[in-house]
């Protein structure tokens, strides 16, 4: 049980270590701005639907009070 654990730790490692490629810092960043902008976007996206519910809302309820 305990041979396989071992077992199982150095497979984690080696295959980290050894056969994972990594991007580099200029992917990396640029996948980084890429997920920013696309977060902004979906952020401002949702105010303004938020925004155009609110002000519907308001004006369902003003014409029943």
């Amino acid at each position: 049980m305990f041979k396989k654990f071992i077992n199982y730790c150095k497979d984690c490692y080696d295959e980290l270590a050894h056969k994972t490629t990594w991007p580099s810092r200029k992917e990396l960043s640029h996948t980084a701005m890429v997920v920013l902008s696309a977060s902004l976007v979906i952020a401002i996206v949702v105010f303004l639907m938020d925004v155009v519910f609110k002000n519907c809302m308001q004006f369902i309820y003003g014409l029943f009070t």
